[in-house]
């Protein structure tokens, strides 16, 4: 499976976690989140807006609560999005979706 997730604290952050910057960037809390994914070892890949990683199911949702543990701190709330690609028997679908969108478009 491959799962797309965004993760983001909001209210009271505790002390020392003070993530949020005053044009309300929350790149520290982020950050602390794809350092536990790429800390996973399983196939991941972070944009502007997501991170993307895939694995089975209950390897992938335990990343995913890590992450979402770890920008606790940074906020007294926290906001998760998660979208997911439920494909049994295929893997390598991370780079395999993209290779084939690229072929179609002709590269």
């Amino acid at each position: 499976m491959i799962v797309a997730f965004s993760v983001a604290p909001s209210g009271t952050p505790q002390p020392g976690h003070e993530g949020q910057t005053e044009d309300g960037s929350v790149h520290e809390a982020v950050a602390a989140a794809v350092a536990v994914v790429r800390d996973s070892g399983l196939p991941n890949r972070t944009s502007a807006m997501f991170t993307e990683i895939e694995g089975e199911w209950d390897e992938v949702f335990d990343v995913v609560k890590r992450a979402t543990q770890a920008v606790a701190p940074y906020g007294s709330r926290i906001s998760l999005v998660i979208k997911a690609d439920i494909r049994p028997g295929h893997s390598g679908e991370l780079e395999g979706k993209v290779a084939r969108l690229e072929s179609a478009l002709g590269d």
